[in-house]
């Protein structure tokens, strides 16, 4: 039988719901006391077995459909209860810039008017944090490129401006003052990627303890903050991660954890990411073939510690060996391109997926000899790495630790590369269970900086069974929510990519809009429907300029580039100039550009892909007006997707109603969702594409919407 809310923690919650809305004059919503009372019941419900896990059926499960207010919400229900039965909450957010928003927004407003003492700490993945000894190295080597060049080898491109060194000199600076904590997202200005990347390592190529700037490391003195948080912000990668190592390695152990999923929508997109792999075969022996000459020329250096000298030489013998392999490996897969895929005038990427992600028994045998001897050389730069670690460690060391420090980061390098090359083989060699939906594998053709070259990936097509096993059975308890779970008015659809356990608690709250009165949804007919590609293109540059009002805020989404650039290169120039066009700048600078414009009392038209149908925040004036340009169906030749609709097809079940229809419910939800942000927000959304009044499935993807007003032309 499970068990209750604590009345105690119920006064607590119930309280500090009445004294933040006092404090901000706000009344109580309806759809904010329904999740808060969701979240509450089902938390309080989590009881512990016998093993000290929850063992958990979906009783300490909720998922949550709900609109604006969720983070207020869930941060009253989640935490009382988490203290209260000694667990410890997770939060995870879609992207850097929420965890940013959490914790210097949301989190200190909640505390203080509610009086609520918690400790809060934000967890990013080492490659947001300066590493002390990069930063040093980077400065040594700024004044000797011969000794950079050695250290970051080719791939980097080491080659500091006077510009570059400048900033790591005040970086140098900042820290020793203890003005800056290394935190990449909390320096002053932004930094580019090539400027940031050489002062930082992944786990492979950290020394830990035995670094001698161990005390200084700005990642271990912020992960040090996380042993005493109640809270941990994070992000759903950082999640991900952690589960693909076991879970307990960078965050607390699931059995110890309440997580609490925000944007919970792109939960299986991400995981199927994360546990994706891929391997370039030329690439891979130009690296290899790199590796072989380095430990050449290592030899000396080391001979005179010969548990180094005796891993250097097996290391040399391996890598020979997978060079080889993946030079005989690559006519196979070359043919194999070259029979199934046409490349198109102007594209540097082309794709053919396996049928049924299935690449046949002789590729599945060949894979399997590539895993194995990429899984040895992987072995031996593991043995090699603990030999150089084992070396740092020895105070009279025949080895300059310089150099050793050095080495234990390229063969880091190495340890990453050959650890996802080994996956990606493995990925191609295990024959898919029976029953269960395959593993997409394709193959695609990308040029080089000097050749074409073969590139196989391979992912899983449903992240189900990674949650399943690495979440939903360990963790004590969770908590998804996003403003759209529900494809279609169903939340089946969620519980198919994820996994979740149909006894968990499925709930979607009042939303906090008189949709109604607030919105309009237009469906005016434009002559083409969004599947006659060329002719909806047409309609679009002859229209598209006819329902923009160029003294106001107004998004405009395309479902594709091209048709994107294509309208926007025909666009008459008066209203031209008004448009921010994604890919022209940054999202961060579209959005800066658009708020100044709106803010000065002018108008601004976005032009946008998925990555502005949600997430992006637009509330009052700066957007009254969404125009969907084509309804968001999958594209055609997402291998992930194409795989997973063979699979279906050959089982006589309907792909398109399984897939792309629930999908595009979801994305089409998204977009709609762009409009009204506030409870004082009005506009109209307008949809350019026929498809939803002409088709069987217009009505369903309609009904699934929120009650806008609507006018059908």
């Amino acid at each position: 039988m499970s068990a209750e809310l604590d009345n105690t923690v119920k006064q607590t919650i119930q309280r500090g719901y009445s004294e933040f809305l006092e404090a901000n004059q706000l009344r109580p919503r309806l759809g904010q006391k329904q999740m808060i009372a969701a979240i509450a019941n089902t938390l309080g419900a989590i009881e512990e077995n016998p093993q000290g896990d929850s063992g958990n059926s979906g009783e300490g499960i909720c998922v949550v459909e709900a609109g604006t207010g969720k983070t207020l919400a869930y941060l009253l229900a989640a935490l009382p209860v988490a203290r209260q039965k000694n667990k410890r909450v997770v939060l995870a957010t879609g992207t850097i810039v929420l965890q940013e928003q959490l914790l210097n927004k949301d989190i200190p407003v909640l505390l203080r008017d509610t009086g609520w003492e918690y400790s809060f700490a934000v967890a990013k993945g080492r490659g947001r944090y300066l590493c002390p000894l990069r930063l040093e190295q980077c400065l040594d080597a700024s004044g000797d490129l011969q000794r950079g060049q050695f250290l970051f080898e080719d791939e980097l491109g080491f080659n500091p401006s006077e510009r570059n060194i400048a900033t790591y000199r005040e970086m140098a600076r900042m820290l020793e003052e203890g003005d800056w904590n290394g935190d990449r997202d909390n320096w002053p200005e932004s930094i580019p990627q090539s400027d940031w990347q050489p002062l930082t390592v992944d786990r492979r190529q950290c020394a830990g303890r035995r670094c001698r700037h161990i005390r200084e490391c700005c990642f271990f003195r912020a992960r040090d903050e996380l042993e005493e948080a109640d809270c941990i912000v994070a992000n759903h990668d950082l999640v991900m991660s952690d589960l693909a190592l076991g879970g307990g390695v960078i965050l607390p152990p699931p059995e110890e954890t309440i997580y609490i999923f925000d944007e919970g929508h792109r939960l299986a997109e991400t995981a199927l990411n994360h546990f994706s792999a891929s391997c370039r075969i030329n690439a891979s022996q130009l690296w290899l073939a790199k590796m072989i000459k380095q430990v050449e020329s290592w030899q000396g250096l080391v001979a005179p510690v010969q548990e180094l000298a005796a891993g250097l030489e097996k290391l040399s013998v391996a890598a020979v060996a997978a060079e080889k392999a993946l030079a005989l490996s690559y006519p196979v897969f070359e043919k194999i391109a070259h029979e199934n895929i046409t490349a198109e005038s102007g594209e540097d990427k082309s794709v053919w997926c396996f049928p049924e992600g299935n690449p046949g028994d002789s590729i599945r045998l060949l894979a399997s000899e590539l895993a194995e001897t990429l899984a040895y050389l992987g072995a031996l730069l593991d043995q090699l790495a603990d030999s150089i670690g084992t070396a740092l460690e020895r105070v009279n060391s025949t080895i300059p630790r310089v150099d050793l420090e050095q080495m234990l980061q390229q063969v880091g390098s190495w340890q990453g590369r050959t650890d996802a090359a080994t996956a990606l083989w493995q990925l191609y060699a295990v024959r898919d269970s029976k029953g269960e939906s395959p593993c997409a594998r394709w193959l695609s053709l990308e040029q080089g900086a000097n050749l074409l070259d073969v590139c196989l990936s391979a992912s899983p097509t449903r992240a189900a069974g990674i949650f399943r096993e690495r979440l939903w059975k360990r963790c004590s308890g969770a908590v998804v929510t996003s403003a759209t779970l529900q494809a279609l008015g169903s939340f089946d659809r969620f519980r198919q990519l994820s996994g979740a356990p149909e006894g968990a608690n499925y709930t979607a709250v009042a939303g906090a809009f008189d949709y109604a009165r607030a919105g309009v949804l237009s469906v005016p007919d434009i002559g083409a429907e969004g599947n006659q590609a060329r002719e909806h293109t047409r309609a679009l540059i002859d229209r598209l300029e006819d329902f923009i009002n160029p003294e106001e805020g107004t998004l405009v989404l395309f479902a594709s580039r091209r048709q994107m650039d294509d309208v926007y290169s025909n666009m008459r120039t008066v209203l031209a100039d008004q448009v921010l066009k994604q890919g022209d700048w940054s999202n961060q600078e579209i959005v800066r550009r658009h708020k100044a414009a709106i803010d000065q009392g002018q108008g601004s038209i976005i032009f946008g892909l998925a990555s502005f149908a949600e997430g992006m925040d637009f509330p009052g004036d700066y957007c009254r007006h969404v125009i969907i340009a084509k309804l968001p169906f999958s594209a055609p030749n997402d291998p992930v997707h194409t795989t997973l609709s063979e699979w279906l097809e050959a089982r006589g079940r309907n792909a398109f109603m399984e897939l792309m229809l629930p999908d595009a419910s979801l994305r089409f939800n998204q977009a709609c969702g762009r409009l009204l942000r506030k409870e004082t927000d009005s506009g109209r959304v307008t949809v350019l594409d026929r498809r939803l009044v002409s088709k069987f499935y217009g009505r369903q993807l309609m009904d699934a919407l929120p009650p806008f007003r609507r006018e059908i032309a």
